[in-house]
């Protein structure tokens, strides 16, 4: 088969798809109320990675769905990318995923349907992993190619961890390194270097497996991943879900090594504008180099967690026996609530 690049055949790439922040807030906005009912716990009221329902007995579902256009050229990977990437959402509540249902959108007169089997082969990859059947799914004939998953899991209500929750004087962490956006438009331009495409697609294919364990942490406040809104979209949402402001250490942030080099030629996603544009007038201190990171949009990116301070030797000692130590460092603190939603230092 001829070599075939996905992400030529599509307009998005990833997380990078998502509608703008400020775009999507005024599309929610709605005269028509939703039916009410006591046991939908988490609703999209707070911008939440999922939807959780209490089934009884102190359980919970957890249900939530994700897709997007391809952000690599390889249908496998893609495959892989797109359903780790729906997964996190249930780890990112604190659950354990149970089953999945893929959604595909195919452009059928341009693409070969061998292609397509990759996409799902890589899919079904990633489910085995997390140990959930794939299901089933729908599919339809699109103008681009797209897949995704919808994922089901399960959480004892006492262990759910939300984006909102977060409190004054918590400790910020996460789990991964932030600049896939910018390696992912260099893929897409054909300038990225052979040892930052390894880089990019190990990431992208990592679940974030550890979140179903942070939720048997009593003294991790709140959580969220880090998907196409960036770092700091996603930190803005658990600031103003829990009513605080931030301060977030630049410094401290763990960054992709040589992003720079793209940067400097501003292979950068356009998305990253789009971001700072939803919500500039709710941080300070941005600089040169943070404006591209810190706004560059994540596909499958790491956990955003709050910590009580007073467990931060815990937590940070937790974090390194799942070999996170490379994470154990608070970037920034919870504070309380001013005119600036993050301020940068």
């Amino acid at each position: 088969m001829e070599k075939i690049k996905l992400t030529q055949y599509s307009h998005g790439a990833g997380c990078g798809c998502k509608i703008a922040p400020a775009v999507l807030e005024n599309i929610l906005k709605s005269s028509v109320s939703s039916f009410s009912t006591k046991n939908l716990l988490v609703g999209n009221s707070t911008k939440d990675d999922a939807a959780v329902y209490d089934i009884g007995n102190g359980k919970a579902l957890i249900s939530t769905v994700d897709f997007f256009m391809p952000i690599v050229d390889d249908a496998f990977d893609f495959g892989k990318i797109a359903s780790a990437n729906a997964i996190s959402d249930v780890y990112a509540m604190g659950g354990k995923p149970i089953l999945a249902t893929a959604i595909l959108g195919w452009p059928v007169d341009k693409l070969p349907i061998e292609l397509a089997k990759k996409v799902l082969d890589g899919a079904k990859t990633i489910c085995n992993e997390a140990g959930i059947p794939l299901a089933g799914g729908h599919s339809i004939d699109t103008l681009e190619p797209m897949f995704g998953l919808s994922v089901n899991g399960l959480i004892d209500i006492k262990n759910l961890k939300q984006n909102s929750t977060a409190k004054n004087g918590d400790l910020i962490y996460i789990t991964k390194k932030i600049g896939v956006g910018i390696l992912a438009t260099a893929l897409k331009r054909d300038a990225i270097k052979e040892e930052h495409k390894e880089v990019l697609i190990n990431q992208l294919t990592q679940l974030n497996k550890i979140g179903e364990s942070f939720g048997d942490l009593p003294y991790v406040t709140a959580m969220t991943d880090i998907t196409g809104f960036g770092l700091l979209g996603h930190l803005i949402e658990i600031t103003e879900g829990a009513g605080l402001s931030a301060e977030l250490n630049y410094s401290a942030v763990p960054v992709i090594d040589g992003l720079q080099e793209y940067i400097s030629k501003m292979i950068v996603p356009d998305n990253a504008y789009r971001n700072w544009n939803s919500f500039e007038k709710k941080v300070s201190g941005i600089g040169a180099e943070s404006f591209f990171t810190l706004c560059d949009p994540q596909t499958n990116g790491g956990l955003m967690i709050t910590v009580s301070a007073d467990h931060q030797n815990e937590f940070e000692g937790f974090l390194s026996r799942y070999n996170l130590s490379d994470f154990a460092k608070p970037i920034g603190q919870m504070v309380p609530k001013t005119d600036i939603v993050v301020s940068i230092k």
